[in-house]
C-alpha cells in the first residue's frame, strides 16, 4: 500500500493507501516503526498537496497517527520537508483536513528542539488562516464556531501555548506576528459574552497570553520600555504614582477612577497586537476571566500568571497595572475568594500575583488587614507538610515580608491571628531539601523583620522564645 501512493494517477490507489496507514498506525508502535523503515513518510509528505482532498486528508490522518509519540517519524516529517507542504495545504478550506494538519503541529510543538523552526516556518499562514478568521476579528464576524472549527482552533492555540513556552526569540516572533495577539484576546472577549469562558480554546488563548508576559519588561522593546517608565505625569512621594493624567487627590481624578479605563498618555486608546500584553485594559480582561471562570482551573491560573507577570518586578509599569487592578478593576476582593482553592498551581500563581500587590500598595496598613490572615491560613502548620508546595510558601511569606517592612499593623496581624508558631515552624521544622530550605528562609526573613518592632518584643516572647 505504501508503495501504490507513488502513482499520482491512480487517487482511488493513494486514498486507500493513506487509509491504510492511517487505520494501522493508531495505537500500533510496530506499524509506525515499519512505514519509516519503508520510506513512506516522505510519500505521504507529497500527497499533502494532492489535487484530491480526498487524498489529503488521508495522507494527513496517517501522518497524524504515524507521529504521534514517535520522535524518529516526527524527524523524518521534517526532514521530508513536511512542514512547508503541511502549510500549504492549509490554503484549502476542508475543516477535515485543516484539523489534520493543525493536529500533526500541536504534536510536533510539543518537542523544544523543533520549536524555534515551527515558529518561523508557521506564524503567519496559522495567524492568518486560522486564528484571525475563527476568532471573529478579521473581516467576517464568527456568530458560532462549528465542532470542527473550535477543534482546529484548539489545536492552533495548543501549538502556540508550547511554542511560547520555550524562549524569548520564540516569544518575540509571536508578539510580532501581526494580528495573532489581537485574535487571542478578541477569541477570550467573544467567549466572555457568550458565557462559554469555560472551553479549551480560551485555556490555551489564556495560557498564551500569559507566556508571552514573561518577563515582559526585560524583553519589550527599549523604547517602549522608555515610554513606560518615562516621568510623563505628575508623581506623588507621599502617596506614590498617579493613575492617569492627573494627581490622585484630585477631583477628576476620582472621577476618572469610576470609569472602566483611565487615560494613560503612554499607551494608545485601543490597543495593538503587541500593546495588548502591558495595556490597562488587559487587566480587565484577565479579571473577567478569573471572576467567570468556575471550573476550569488552568484558565484560572493561566489569568492569575498572566496577572502575576505584567505586575511583577521594580518596573514603574508594573506598579501602575498593580494599582489598576487594586483601585479600578477592585480585584482583591476576587483574589483572595480563589484562594480557598487547594489546586497547588493555582495557589502558585495567585500567592505570586498577591507578593506582587502587596510590593506596589499604596496603603500598606490597609493591605495588612485584608491580606495577612487569609495568606496565614494558607502557609502549613510547619516546614515538613507537603502541601502546599514551597513556591507557595516562599510567595506567602515574601507578601508577608513587603508588607511588614513597612507596616506595624502588618506585624501586629501576624501577632494577634497566631501566625507566629507557623512562621518559627517552617523556618526551624524541615527536611533540608532545596524547596523547604528556601520557605524557612522566606519565613526567617518575615520574623526578622518583625522584630524591628520593639513594642511588640513582650507579644513575641509571650507567644515563644523565639531566636532570631
Amino acid at each position: 500500500y505504501v508503495h501504490t501512493q507513488t502513482s499520482p494517477s491512480d487517487q482511488n490507489l493513494q486514498t486507500l493507501g493513506a487509509a491504510y496507514i492511517q487505520h494501522e498506525c493508531y495505537n500500533n508502535k510496530d506499524a509506525k516503526k515499519q512505514v519509516n523503515q519503508l520510506k513512506g513518510i516522505p510519500v505521504l509528505v507529497q500527497l499533502f498537496t494532492s489535487e484530491n482532498q480526498e487524498v489529503q486528508r488521508y495522507a494527513t490522518g496517517a501522518t497524524r497517527n504515524l507521529i504521534y509519540e514517535n520522535m524518529e517519524n516526527k524527524v523524518a516529517l521534517i526532514e521530508a520537508g513536511g512542514i512547508p507542504k503541511l502549510i500549504e495545504a492549509l490554503r484549502e478550506g476542508d475543516d477535515e483536513l485543516r484539523k489534520n494538519i493543525t493536529g500533526i503541529l500541536w504534536n510536533l510543538s510539543s518537542k523544544d528542539n523543533l520549536k524555534e523552526r515551527l515558529a518561523r516556518e508557521t506564524l503567519a499562514e496559522l495567524t492568518e488562516k486560522i486564528l484571525i478568521p475563527l476568532s471573529g476579528t478579521g473581516d467576517q464576524d464568527i456568530i458560532e464556531l462549528n465542532p470542527s472549527e473550535s477543534d482546529i482552533f484548539f489545536n492552533t492555540t495548543g501549538c502556540l501555548r508550547n511554542l511560547s513556552s520555550v524562549n524569548e526569540k520564540t516569544r518575540q516572533q509571536i508578539r510580532e506576528t501581526p494580528g495573532l495577539i489581537d485574535a487571542l484576546v478578541g477569541y477570550i472577549q467573544k467567549c466572555l459574552q457568550d458565557t462559554k469562558v469555560e472551553e479549551k480554546g480560551v485555556e490555551n488563548a489564556v495560557c498564551v497570553l500569559r507566556n508571552l508576559s514573561y518577563q515582559l519588561y526585560t524583553e519589550i522593546p527599549h523604547s517602549v520600555l522608555l515610554r513606560l517608565e518615562g516621568p510623563s505625569r505628575a508623581l506623588s512621594s507621599s502617596k506614590g504614582e498617579a493613575i492617569g493624567c492627573f494627581t490622585p487627590n484630585s477631583k477628576k481624578a476620582k472621577d476618572r477612577q469610576n470609569q472602566d479605563l483611565t487615560t494613560f498618555t503612554e499607551v494608545s486608546r485601543q490597543p495593538k497586537d503587541i500593546e495588548w500584553l502591558w495595556h490597562p485594559k488587559i487587566v480587565e480582561l484577565y479579571n473577567q476571566v478569573l471572576q467567570q471562570c468556575k471550573i476550569n482551573s488552568t484558565t484560572r491560573e493561566g489569568a492569575a500568571g498572566a496577572m502575576q507577570n505584567i505586575t511583577a518586578g521594580d518596573k514603574r509599569w508594573a506598579s501602575i497595572l498593580s494599582h489598576v487592578a487594586l483601585e479600578q478593576k477592585k480585584m482583591l476582593p476576587v483574589i483572595l475568594d480563589l484562594l480557598e482553592t487547594n489546586n497547588n498551581l493555582e495557589l502558585r500563581s495567585l500567592t505570586g500575583l498577591l507578593r506582587n500587590f502587596s510590593r506596589h500598595a499604596k496603603d500598606k496598613n490597609d493591605m495588612a488587614t485584608k491580606l495577612v490572615k487569609p495568606l496565614l491560613a494558607k502557609l502549613p502548620a510547619d516546614g515538613r507538610q507537603k502541601e502546599p508546595s514551597s513556591d507557595v510558601v516562599v510567595n506567602a511569606c515574601g507578601a508577608l515580608n513587603n508588607l511588614v517592612t513597612s507596616s506595624l499593623v502588618a506585624a501586629q496581624e501576624i501577632t494577634h491571628s497566631d501566625g507566629l508558631p507557623k512562621l518559627i515552624d517552617i523556618k526551624t521544622s524541615h527536611d533540608n531539601s532545596p524547596g523547604k530550605q528556601k520557605a524557612a528562609k522566606a519565613a526567617a526573613t518575615v520574623l526578622s523583620n518583625m522584630f524591628q518592632y520593639k513594642k511588640l518584643h513582650k507579644d513575641y516572647r509571650s507567644v515563644s522564645s523565639m531566636i532570631i
